[in-house]
């Protein structure tokens, strides 16, 4: 099969279940006037060559199935009927899905393939998105999570609730995505804006699938998610004082911190601190997070239009129990960094997984740029996500550690670094210069700012310092 083959519902249920495993949901039941509740001449008889050309009775098909051995509840468009559009019916069908996943404490994957809403039922059609989004916030509630696969094409009202609503969203390549279909958007538009690669680029979409890969990315996915939603109800800690120390509930426990990978030895001086974090021969985020997790999975984007490369965000597995990431990587973070982050860490709490965030950044990146896209209110989404959390979250500051744009991804009462790491006011340099102090003053001042890991913990900044693994043993 190609990645862009259009495969029938059914078809695409069976390539990404285990086998045997599908059970169709009894579909509700409605009664409707002649030709609709528009009386739109040829509706009923467009529905029934729809019905016999593809052997369904409505657009979706919905059921539970097993997923690598993971129960779910799949949501499935067949496209041959009526381009997958969304009318009353498909509005029960959906409703009925979601009430089921709540009622069995599934997770919910919709494998959507639609053109929108159906014109032959006019506003009542466009209302089931209304409906659909009130199932999915009552889905979000009860601590699910909804993974989406976008399939081609990927337009319309479908995109704007099941797709682009989904905590994670994966696609497969190629694929038509985008709130208007082609044939209604304006002649001189770039096509190449309404693709899933497009919608990965900005932030809208998590990954591209390849369709050879999406069964075991899929699964993957959903044991990550559901292995913290065991523990929904009785993780987190409660919120306490400024300077507390998080105590998590019975069920989740806080992530182990990661051993450091660099040198073991602290640094004799501030500017030696400095110097060492600013090392390209130091450890970044990704040394750290392959020595953390087994496995491992990215999500990407901030749902605003952006993504930042500089913060690696996530769920991985370690011990057989799933942790979720946000690790800052030796960049200035952009706006969309910290979005993506505040969305990673809402996400997990949600669940009720436990986050490590990992700290390493001269700072938020300060440009006119940075500026427009809002640096400000997206640091402080991402500062008050972290301190609305009920589950635990660790941090280790692994390099630099600069001013409020590294401060906004750690943990209040839990944080640790490493010896080759620091956390600053501001960089040594600024401060002199602001100080009206000659460049050479920048070292002496980073003794003044007390940077070093020791310093921070006789501060009460840091509980401790991460030391290296045990000889023969990895983090």
């Amino acid at each position: 099969m190609t990645d862009t083959e259009r495969l029938s519902a059914r078809e695409f249920l069976a390539l990404l279940t285990d086998p045997a495993t599908f059970t169709e949901l009894p579909s509700p039941t409605r009664e409707s006037a002649p030709d609709g509740p528009l009386a739109w001449q040829g509706y009923d008889a467009s529905r029934a060559r729809a019905a016999e050309r593809t052997g369904e009775s409505e657009s979706v098909v919905c059921g539970t199935a097993s997923v690598l051995g993971t129960q779910a509840v799949l949501i499935a468009f067949e496209f041959g009927f009526l381009g997958g559009s969304l009318g009353e019916r498909t509005g029960d069908r959906l409703e009925a899905a979601y009430g089921h996943a709540r009622e069995q404490g599934l997770p919910v994957v919709p494998l959507v393939s639609t053109g929108g809403s159906r014109m032959q039922e006019g506003m009542l059609a466009l209302t089931q998105l209304q409906r659909v989004a009130r199932q999915s916030a009552l889905t979000r509630e009860a601590g699910l999570p909804q993974i989406a696969v976008l399939r081609d094409p990927t337009t319309g009202g479908g995109w704007a609730t099941l797709g682009a609503g989904a905590d994670i969203v994966l696609a497969l390549p190629d694929a038509q995505v985008g709130f208007a279909g082609s044939r209604v958007r304006p002649p001189d538009a770039d096509p190449s804006a309404y693709t899933a690669e497009a919608q990965v680029a900005n932030g809208a979409a998590d990954v591209v699938v390849p369709a050879t890969e999406l069964r075991e990315t899929l699964g993957l996915w959903l044991r990550l998610l559901t292995d913290g939603g065991k523990r929904r109800g009785t993780g987190g800690h409660a919120l306490g004082g400024v300077g507390d120390t998080p105590v998590p509930r019975s069920g989740t426990e806080p992530a182990p911190v990661p051993h450091a990978l660099g040198a073991g030895d602290l640094p004799r001086t501030g500017w030696e601190a400095v110097q060492r974090a600013r090392s390209p021969q130091r450890p970044r985020a990704e040394a750290y997070l392959d020595a953390y997790f087994t496995r491992r999975l990215a999500l990407s984007g901030d749902r605003c239009g952006g993504t930042d490369p500089g913060m690696l965000c996530g769920f991985g597995e370690r011990d057989g129990r799933t942790v979720a990431f946000a690790a800052q990587a030796g960049t200035a973070t952009r706006p969309a960094g910290y979005r993506t982050a505040a969305r990673l860490i809402r996400l997990a709490d949600r669940l009720g997984i436990p986050v490590l965030t990992l700290v390493d950044t001269p700072g938020a990146a300060n440009d006119a740029e940075a500026e427009r896209q809002g640096a400000g209110a997206a640091i402080a989404e991402l500062f008050g996500a972290v301190a609305a959390a009920r589950t635990p979250i660790t941090t280790l500051v692994i390099g630099e550690g600069g001013s409020g744009g590294a401060l906004a991804l750690a943990a209040p009462g839990n944080t640790y670094a490493t010896p080759d790491g620091y956390f600053s006011v501001i960089a040594p340099e600024l401060a002199a210069a602001i100080l009206k102090r000659p460049p050479q003053q920048a070292e002496p001042t980073a003794d003044q700012l007390r940077i070093r890991p020791q310093d921070l913990v006789d501060l009460g900044v840091i509980r401790g310092i991460s030391g290296p693994p045990p000889r023969g043993h990895g983090m």
